[in-house]
C-alpha cells in the first residue's frame, strides 16, 4: 500500500487503497513511541480534493508538504 508522510515530523501520513476499484486516500496521525506509539485514523476519502479539505481540517501539513514515505 502506497503511504506519503510529512517533510517536517514523518508523524502525519496518507495512505492509499484500492478498494473496489476506487482509490481511498486515509489520513492518519502516528505517536511518537514514547508516548505509546500507535496512530489515531482521522478520516478516510474518496478523492484528492476531500483529502485537501481533510488535512486543512485536522493537520498543520497541506498536500505539497507530503512525500513518499520510506
Amino acid at each position: 500500500m502506497p503511504e506519503w508522510s510529512c517533510e517536517c515530523c514523518g508523524r502525519w501520513r496518507v495512505s492509499v487503497e484500492l478498494v473496489r476499484g476506487r482509490y481511498r486516500y486515509r489520513l492518519s496521525h502516528r505517536y511518537p513511541p514514547e508516548h505509546g506509539g500507535g496512530a489515531n485514523v482521522l478520516g478516510e476519502v474518496g478523492s484528492v480534493a476531500e483529502l485537501e479539505r481533510l488535512l486543512k481540517r485536522y493537520a498543520p501539513v497541506s498536500l505539497a508538504d507530503l512525500h513518499e514515505a520510506a
